[in-house]
């Protein structure tokens, strides 16, 4: 078993750095380096000091992880849900990730649609539009984005996406914070 390997994927996915790993474990960066490459071997309490601070127990840390992530989403994974009314169809491209940093989706606006209006938030939206042409409200602004163009903005104002063209608008959108 890589210990070491084991320690710097729970310090990465605690967003910690070696630095911030040793300054809580009272150890030195250079020691949490050599045991990440296993090039030292920590005593049981720096160990278990180590684990509390990752927040995992020992048992949890010597289990074989058997779970794969899932990489590939197809077309049968989406979620999709139709606001006939307001003139949109959004398709959530990956069913758990309000459960993740990034919330992918597809959104098709019909002739005159309108996607949901968003109150200010801490997310940031990323949009690519495939076909069509968006009006972006943001605050008391409003730009226009069409076919190959990229929006980007910081959700801190009141926000809405609206359909620019006399057809069909298709857009991919990348939001952080789950709020789609």
């Amino acid at each position: 078993m890589e210990i070491g390997k084991k320690i710097k994927n729970l310090r990465l996915k605690k967003g910690l750095t070696q630095e911030e790993l040793g300054e809580r474990t009272d150890l030195s960066k250079g020691y949490i380096s050599q045991l990440e490459r296993d090039l030292s071997s920590p005593s049981l309490e720096t160990f278990f000091s180590i684990l509390e601070v990752l927040g995992c127990e020992p048992k949890e840390f010597f289990e074989i992880d058997t779970h794969v992530q899932k990489v590939v989403y197809r077309e049968e994974d989406y979620t999709s849900y139709c606001e006939d009314e307001k003139g949109y169809h959004i398709q959530w491209l990956v069913h758990e990730s309000n459960e993740k940093e990034m919330e992918p989706i597809r959104l098709i606006l019909h002739e005159k649609g309108a996607f949901k209006r968003f109150e200010p938030s801490l997310s940031e939206t990323f949009g690519y539009i495939l076909r069509g042409c968006v009006k972006v409200k943001l605050g008391g602004r409003t730009y226009e984005a069409k076919q190959g163009e990229t929006i980007y903005f910081q959700a801190s104002e009141e926000h809405q996406i609206l359909n620019a063209h006399d057809g069909i608008t298709e857009l991919i959108i990348v939001a952080t914070e789950s709020y789609l």
